[in-house]
């Protein structure tokens, strides 16, 4: 099997691997694995957070030098900020569209292939980090351990965030594979924008 064909079917598994069946990540349903692992799965098992963070790793792909890591590592920080202001309940309104809307730009930018600028990236997705991480910090609570549970979902943001990374960098030096992360973009704006609208 060509290099190609292994690409294409794992962005093919993965787009399976999130269909709307799958339950939205902050409904607590998942906290029962104990403070660590719920953290550590939490952001899998939304397909919102788990596409988004996906995008901030192709995003990051797509730009390339010091933005593979600077990139992820800006949405991991913010995110650990905004998870604190969840935790504390400052009472930020409009989390869910945040999180919607953060779907529609990194999708959008992907479809694009737009080679942004690494601070208008990092600016960007440090933004769309603050809704991300007080959804989930806000439910921390919940858990037994909440230390432990941030560590987790951290953990697995970052994970997420690499696995982004490797398949955007695949992608980008395959003109089949450039197309299907377009496409992959686009289906990821449109996912946002079913959201905004209620229909997911």
């Amino acid at each position: 099997m060509t290099q190609n064909k292994v690409l294409l079917s794992f962005i093919f598994a993965s787009a399976f691997a999130v269909i709307p069946g799958v339950a939205y990540a902050h409904d607590g349903t998942n906290l029962a694995l104990g403070g660590f692992l719920s953290g550590l799965v939490h952001p899998v098992l939304g397909y919102d957070h788990l596409l988004a963070m996906l995008s901030v790793g192709i995003l990051s792909a797509q730009i390339g030098g010091r933005a593979i890591w600077t990139v992820p590592a800006t949405f991991v920080s913010v995110m650990a900020v905004g998870g604190l202001l969840g935790l504390i309940d400052i009472g930020l309104t409009a989390t869910e569209l945040g999180i919607a809307v953060s779907l529609v730009i990194l999708g959008s930018v992907i479809a694009a292939e737009r080679r942004l600028s690494i601070l208008v990236a990092m600016i960007g997705v440090g933004f769309f980090a603050i809704f991300h991480g007080y959804a989930h910090g806000a439910e921390a609570p919940e858990t037994a351990e909440p230390f432990l549970y941030a560590l987790g979902f951290l953990l697995g943001t970052a994970l997420i965030h690499i696995t982004g990374v490797v398949i955007g960098d695949i992608a980008r030096h395959y003109e089949r594979g450039k197309i299907s992360l377009r496409v992959g973009g686009a289906l990821i704006s449109l996912i946002g924008v079913l959201f905004i609208f209620g229909f997911l």
